[in-house]
């Protein structure tokens, strides 16, 4: 008999296979934004640029990303917009039910334990979100709570978070927390040293991380309600 060439061997497809392929299912997106905020022994100062993009991809300029959840409460989002969306939404529910039940409005307090309850709750398909939740405590003393993606609250007197966030809280710490410098001044920050300064942060930041720009929204926290600013930053 004679012998098959390589050319007219049968073929099999049933024992033929492929090369392995990989499925993934990343439901997240990083749309930038970074939040910076500032308290003092009467006030809150925080501010969070417009910028809303993804990759070198700018969605719009237009796009804040602070939300006022009480006259003394203000919430600071960056990171997946949706998720944003989806989260200051329920924030904004639970507060008007809180209202309606108790005839009075949730404290900043109680706000900032909420929301790491909240978060914690979905830890095992987190928010992909840089929250940071400011205002007047009960004393009305200005306080900052910064989060994690699970949800552990840490409060403090300064804060950056978001796309920036690693660059611009070094600076705070020297500005603000007066860290590493000779001679400095130990008196309370005022309210228009906390303004300029989260202005020049942001100057700064807009230069170095594309996904911050073209200008901010900042909103001052007192004992007399909110008071909303813009400052323009670079556009490219």
């Amino acid at each position: 008999m004679a012998m098959l060439g390589p050319q007219n061997r049968p073929k099999y497809p049933d024992y033929e296979t492929e090369a392995p392929v990989q499925r993934q299912f990343y439901p997240y997106a990083d749309n930038g934004g970074s939040v910076v905020a500032i308290a003092g022994d009467d006030f809150v100062v925080i501010g969070a640029d417009t910028r809303l993009s993804t990759g070198f991809a700018i969605y719009t300029r237009e796009q804040k990303k602070i939300f006022k959840l009480s006259d003394k409460t203000v919430l600071g989002c960056g990171g997946c917009w949706c998720d944003t969306l989806t989260l200051t939404r329920i924030i904004s529910a639970r507060m008007q039910m809180y209202e309606q039940e108790h005839n009075k409005t949730m404290s900043t307090t109680a706000a900032a334990q909420m929301l790491s309850t909240m978060m914690y709750y979905k830890r095992f398909f987190p928010y992909y979100v840089s929250n940071m939740l400011v205002g007047l405590d009960t004393e009305g003393k200005g306080c900052v709570y910064s989060y994690d993606p699970v949800g552990h609250c840490e409060r403090a007197t300064y804060r950056a978070v978001g796309s920036s966030g690693a660059l611009l809280q070094p600076l705070l710490d020297n500005q603000v927390g007066k860290k590493n410098m000779l001679n400095a001044d130990k008196n309370p920050i005022t309210l228009e040293k906390a303004t300029a300064i989260i202005k020049d942060v942001f100057i700064s930041a807009a230069e170095r991380d594309i996904y911050t720009g073209d200008s901010i929204t900042i909103n001052i926290i007192t004992k007399d309600g909110i008071k909303e600013e813009s400052f323009p930053l670079r556009k490219d």
